[in-house]
């Protein structure tokens, strides 16, 4: 009987252990998907750092992202620009919903950057 409780004891701490590491990096996962979108959809243009220092970026006169102008949009702001374009930028239709909320939440932590 102690056998069975010991086994049931360790599996639910193996249970436990396991969710607490997918919790702990899910928001790395999260972030790192937001950053690879960013690279594969924003960088050429916004620069790796958000500061818009490309051939593209500057001849678009896009925004620095860390810039106050920036950071004063709101979210909604932000995901219409994305989704629906803004000036020059072309809409990123295919983007998922949650790709637009990773892809500003992290065009977000450029602030923290500057």
């Amino acid at each position: 009987m102690q056998e069975k409780l010991r086994w049931m004891a360790n599996l639910t701490l193996g249970a436990v252990v396991l969710t607490g590491l997918i919790l702990i990096n899910a928001p790395a996962n999260a972030d790192n998907t937001a950053e690879a979108t960013y690279k594969a959809k924003c960088a050429m243009c916004h620069g790796p750092d958000g500061k818009g220092e490309t051939a593209a970026g500057k001849t678009m006169k896009v925004k620095d992202f860390s810039s106050e102008e920036v950071q004063k949009m709101s979210d909604a702001d932000l995901t219409d620009a994305i989704s629906k374009g803004k000036g020059k930028m072309p809409a990123y239709k295919t983007l998922t919903a949650d790709q637009v909320k990773g892809l500003v939440a992290y065009i977000r932590s450029f602030a923290k950057k500057s």
